[in-house]
């Protein structure tokens, strides 16, 4: 099935409002397996909507409205619509009956520009508004549909939920069995590397991008949950094939969900040292419930001072290096891991910009390390986007990503290994600062 959505509104034309709709429903509209063919915004013109929707007409089965069900003389979205589905409004006088009552339950009363709003189809089907006083309306002729819901988007969500969404998986009458893959890497080069796989019909696969990462959306539509399951499982074996560990978890919220759980999993603690993420990492990990059974100690060692008290760091190497170098960063992980006799540590140093690069160390210079009990694994990597917000989510994510590695046993790319006991050897110093002195690609894809 084809589908376009339809935001409704001069307010979005103009830029005053952001729309979050959009995005929402085209997420949900894939779970479904339905192809969301154009997005588009009209302002409140009736003339130019109804030429608008005569032509997605002819071209979507479904078409999906938000905005325009107000009181005002400008919200027409229904009655404009409903013209060009060949229906006609009727009062309701029930509706009518729950918009007084909202508004006496606000202490307000309603006023007769609201009656607009109890007007429901007379050959379609209102949609109850649990949240406003708008209800929403189905349209449906000749096999083409068209649904209308509030464009504010707590009571559209609430209304796709409980009865939009509902309604579409009886009219396809099938299962639709999705399963979402989180993978570590760029969109771009992972969709070069599965891209015939995401052109498949059943079950379909999105790619959806995220900072840092990427997320794979498969939805089988099956006539059993059970064969819908077999489906996404078969369809997913193919894109382990093809990226295999750059996927790092299905159907969770988050990498340091994933971790935190890894970590509980392994009965293994962390810690952390930051400097230019500025606690982004313990952050995103005590977010996560249960996260204190393994996380007791963040250091944030902005400071060189703090560096050398709270972690060890070596005033010397500091002055020798660059307190952004990954001698630093090595002892700041090795001193993070003893300082709270944690099983794992990680740490970075950086430049997150706008300003305090320059051409040796520019903005968006990483250097992050990861350590267990006996080693530390040194990274340098270049962020290349002058964006101090980009560059510190970018930063914590590789940490996070170094530590879920290192728990799990598998590869750490491009990273240099120091022991424990070489960390203050001069020597040893001097040969990890050469290996990592040019910058890494991090990730496979």
């Amino acid at each position: 099935m084809i589908a376009e959505l339809i935001s409704v509104g001069t307010e979005l034309l103009l830029g005053n409002i952001l729309n979050t709709n959009a995005q929402y429903l085209s997420r949900e509209l894939a779970e479904l397996g339905i192809t969301v063919q154009r997005q588009s915004t009209i302002g409140d013109n009736p003339a130019r909507l109804a030429e608008w929707v005569q032509s997605a007409k002819s071209r979507c089965d479904i078409l999906i409205f938000t905005g325009g069900l107000g009181p005002t003389a400008d919200d027409l979205t229904k009655e404009t619509v409903a013209a060009c589905y060949g229906d006609t409004l009727q009062f309701d006088p029930e509706e009518w009956a729950k918009i007084t009552g909202f508004f006496a339950r606000t202490g307000r009363a309603a006023t007769p520009n609201n009656r607009k709003q109890a007007m429901v189809p007379v050959n379609g089907r209102k949609i109850p508004n649990s949240c406003g006083t708008a209800p929403g309306v189905w349209f449906e002729q000749n096999g083409k549909i068209a649904v209308l819901m509030p464009g504010v988007p707590h009571e559209m969500k609430t209304m796709w939920s409980k009865t939009v969404r509902p309604w579409l998986m009886q009219h396809s009458n099938c299962t639709l069995v999705s399963t979402t893959l989180h993978i570590l890497g760029g969109e771009s080069a992972i969709e070069n590397a599965v891209g015939p796989l995401l052109e498949a019909e059943n079950p379909t696969a999105a790619i959806y991008c995220k900072t840092g990462e990427c997320e794979i959306r498969i939805t089988a539509r099956a006539a059993t949950v059970e064969e819908g399951e077999e489906m996404c499982r078969t369809s997913a074996a193919k894109f382990y094939e093809i990226l295999g560990d750059a996927i790092y978890d299905e159907n969770v919220p988050s990498l340091e969900h994933t971790l935190v759980q890894l970590l509980n999993e392994k009965q293994l603690t962390l810690a952390t040292a930051e400097s230019c993420t500025g606690g982004l990492i313990a952050q995103r990990i005590t977010a996560v419930p249960g996260a204190s059974a393994v996380f007791g100690y963040g250091f944030v060692t902005y400071w060189e001072a703090a560096k050398a008290k709270l972690v060890g760091v070596d005033p010397a190497v500091i002055a020798q290096y660059n307190v952004v170098s990954a001698p630093v960063v090595a002892q700041m992980a090795l001193g993070a891991r003893a300082a709270a006799d944690a099983d794992l540590a990680v740490a970075v140093t950086g430049i997150a910009g706008p300003t305090g690069g320059d051409e040796q160390r520019p903005v968006g210079t990483v250097y992050l390390a990861a350590a267990d009990r006996s080693n530390a694994y040194v990274m340098h990597i270049n962020i290349s986007r002058n964006n101090r917000e980009v560059v510190r989510q970018r930063a914590a994510g590789y940490a996070l990503e170094m530590v879920w590695r290192l728990a799990k046993g598998l590869p750490l790319n491009g990273c240099t290994a120091l022991s424990a006991a070489q960390a203050a050897e001069p020597a040893a110093l001097q040969a990890l600062a050469e290996a990592c002195a040019v910058p890494v690609a991090a990730r496979r894809f």
